[in-house]
């Protein structure tokens, strides 16, 4: 039986929704939604299918949805406005905003390579609470002590999760305020989007459980089976130390939902990414609100890093923030998107040439590493549409 999708979409765009109701007949999708903004006007906001894995539980047009790394990017914007405010300079040393981090030789490290994973700081090497996660200040002093993994500027390598604590803390140092709370006082709460890092308990019956993917078969890649052979290196302690791959359910805990990781754990819809992308897809503003300043919008399409990643045993391309369309990856046909995937599929991104801002929530988890096939589908049909 078809899947019955729900919500609306510009006749133009109906191959978004066939793509959108082909995964859920092919790609095994179990509960999810869609958004595209074309130059401020929304075209596709469709959502379909289950919230909850035992598929009592409907999806309907507010459910949230953990979306993992997609938070990068979203948090990267929030750095981004500092920028173009003059409240923060990228090229500054990251001490100057945050004087403990000066220590182990990282006094000179730029800001830049926070943003653009080339600071050598993708985990920390002494061993952490298991509850270090949720703790904002034991992150990042352990941040601010570590010594980088390589020299900074020399190579680049994913930081999974310290992305948040580090360029977090720069925010959080800069304007008196968390992440969280800079994100909904500052750009959220304006531009009216459902999207949260630090996720209040009232918002809890409203939130799909991610649904875990199978683990990888014979032959198929296994990245985190590669990084644990050698249980100290970097990647296995960027992943396990604090333990965030071996409590099973932590991600569909209310310790997950309600702390602040705004590298790994923002909350929200598709259709508020594809808002906030949407915005800067046309310059930085949207329905009378400034998000973001055309200079720093360009700079988002600007290459930092390209090539072998330090942690990850796959190429990956960063600007300062986002990712970049790669070999295998694409966010579309234009060379200036930016955005970010989640780990097991979602996605936010803009388009500035087409100015397209798109969304992709689910949560049935794929293994795939960078873009997954569902979003990419859906990719396709926005541009076969145009």
């Amino acid at each position: 039986m078809a899947v019955k999708i729900e919500g609306t979409c510009d006749p133009k765009f109906n191959r978004v929704k066939d793509a959108f109701s082909e995964n859920f007949e092919k790609r095994g999708e179990v509960g999810a939604a869609a958004a595209v903004m074309l130059d401020g006007k929304s075209v596709v906001d469709i959502w379909a299918g289950h919230a909850d894995k035992a598929k009592t539980k409907p999806w309907t047009r507010d459910t949230l949805v953990n979306v993992y790394s997609t938070t990068k990017g979203v948090t990267a914007i929030c750095a981004h406005r500092l920028a173009g405010k003059g409240l923060l300079d990228i090229d500054a040393p990251v001490a100057k905003y945050w004087p403990e981090f000066a220590q182990a030789g990282k006094d000179k490290l730029p800001v830049r390579f926070l943003l653009s994973h080339r600071a050598g700081l993708p985990a920390v090497r002494k061993i952490l609470d298991e509850n270090a996660l949720f703790n904002w200040n034991t992150m990042t002093t352990a941040l601010a002590e570590q010594e980088p993994w390589w020299e900074p500027g020399t190579a680049h390598g994913y930081h999974a999760v310290t992305f948040g604590y580090l360029v977090g803390e720069v925010i959080r140092r800069i304007t008196g305020k968390s992440p969280g709370t800079y994100l909904r006082d500052e750009i959220a709460g304006p531009l009216e989007l459902d999207f949260h890092i630090g996720l209040d308990a009232k918002h809890d019956a409203r939130v799909a459980g991610l649904i875990p993917a199978a683990p990888p078969g014979p032959g198929e890649p296994n990245m985190f089976a590669e990084m644990m052979k050698n249980p100290e290196s970097a990647g296995a302690k960027a992943f396990m130390n604090p333990p965030v791959l071996t409590k099973p359910g932590l991600v569909n805990s209310r310790e997950w939902r309600g702390a602040e990781i705004p590298a790994a754990n923002g909350h929200g819809t598709a259709r508020s990414l594809a808002r906030l992308y949407g915005a800067l897809s046309r310059g930085g503003d949207l329905d009378g609100v400034h998000v973001m300043s055309k200079d720093e919008i360009a700079k988002c399409s600007i290459e930092q890093s390209n090539g072998p990643d330090a942690l990850l045993v796959i190429n990956t391309r960063f600007s300062l923030g986002f990712m970049m369309s790669q070999p295998g990856a694409s966010f579309g046909p234009n060379p200036k998107s930016f955005g970010h995937p989640g780990a097991g599929g979602s996605l936010g991104y803009a388009d500035p040439e087409a100015k397209i801002g798109f969304g992709y929530t689910m949560n049935k988890m794929q293994n795939s590493l960078l873009i997954d096939p569902r979003a990419t589908a859906l990719i396709d049909a926005v541009y076969a549409s145009m």
